[in-house]
């Protein structure tokens, strides 16, 4: 019997057989995903400059690949575009964590947009987990307004390691930003305070963060950033705080004054703003378009962008060159043995790599 419970021991108590349960997977559930068609390097390009954004978003996931044929494709991509690209003005922003950063550039890109017209591209750079190796990409989910007007374009991309929290792709992913059609691209870092080079070595205008009551204007900021900005903002200036951030913005400006001048002439500016309350905006972006002006009429412009497009060459040459020593097989089995003498103390760390590297080079 089925259920014992039905016995005539048990009379009075009577168990029903229930109903029998569906399968839990949907019947009209496709057995097969449709594969979308990979688009050729010549539709990328068509698309690219036509403006299409989802062209634009493939294209951009096929330079951050790390696929060897996705990476032979994208190069021919980003070459094809090279011609179209260059007419557009990059502002970086940086700035300590928490200091606003995705709330700013909200605010900036709508008043940016307002003010010229255009269309405006933000490629944020979200940490990558040193354990997972993955990341959130939810910056776009705190730029509302951006997020909605039809004119912007935004991009989180992982960090995945790479210094200065600005993604190893970046900035050819800015080339093809620019064969899109927009004129104005924010890229904004992850904020880790002083490795922030990278980021400055891409863009036109280098903007810093920062807000008041940290302590960092006690030491004149961290030196290695503070020389590379070319303004400086303390956001949070509202309610209580105006005080507080005005002091700051004193120290601030007085730190600057240790500091060598700029190669382009110009004078880092300190200013106050609310990104939430969108106070200050204008001041900020009329300093910005005031260096823009400065610099192209002393020709400090083009000299930048030339001096750019050199370091973008010979990091590139280091990034291929330890590319392809770890993808070497022989120095993959020789990896092993070094790690394993290393270890157990035959070698010093030193030692092995000169050794791995002297192999390398020999042949």
């Amino acid at each position: 019997m089925e259920h014992p419970e039905n016995n005539e021991a048990y009379k009075g108590l009577t168990v029903n057989e229930g109903v029998a349960q569906p399968s839990i997977i949907n019947p009209y559930l496709q057995r097969q995903r449709v594969r979308r068609r990979q688009l050729s390097a010549a539709e990328l390009v068509e698309g690219i400059v036509k403006g299409d954004v989802t062209v634009l978003s493939q294209a951009v996931t096929l330079v951050e690949s790390v696929n060897p044929d996705h990476q032979a494709k994208a190069q021919e991509v980003i070459e094809k575009c090279l011609p179209h690209s260059g007419n557009s003005v990059r502002i970086g922003i940086s700035g300590v964590p928490g200091a606003g950063k995705s709330t700013s550039i909200d605010e900036f890109g709508i008043h940016v947009l307002q003010r010229t017209g255009g269309k405006l591209a933000v490629l944020a750079i979200d940490p990558s987990s040193e354990r997972s190796k993955g990341s959130i990409l939810g910056d776009k989910t705190r730029m509302e307004k951006l997020a909605q007007h039809p004119d912007s374009f935004i991009r989180p991309s992982p960090s995945a390691g790479s210094l200065g929290g600005v993604a190893r792709k970046t900035r050819e992913t800015i080339i093809l930003c620019e064969a899109a059609g927009f004129d104005k691209i924010f890229v904004e870092t992850v904020g880790v305070g002083q490795s922030e080079t990278a980021c400055h070595s891409m863009v036109d205008f280098f903007l810093l963060i920062q807000l008041a009551g940290t302590g960092d204007e006690l030491q004149g900021i961290k030196r290695g950033i503070m020389e590379i900005s070319d303004g400086i903002v303390i956001n949070k200036c509202d309610g209580d705080n105006v005080d507080r951030c005005h002091l700051a913005a004193t120290s601030f400006r007085n730190a600057l004054h240790f500091f060598p001048p700029h190669e382009s002439g110009w004078t880092p500016r300190v200013l106050c703003y609310s990104g939430f309350y969108g106070l200050g905006i204008k001041e900020i972006w009329d300093m910005v378009y005031e260096y823009v002006d400065f610099v192209k009429q002393n020709g400090y412009f083009d000299y930048r962008r030339s001096e750019q497009a050199k370091y973008w060459m010979y990091e590139t040459i280091n990034e291929q060159l330890r590319n392809h020593f770890y993808q070497n097989r022989q120095i993959q089995e020789q990896l092993k043995l070094a790690e394993t003498a290393v270890l157990a103390g035959q070698k010093t760390s030193f030692v092995a790599a000169g050794d791995l590297l002297e192999q390398y080079f020999r042949k």
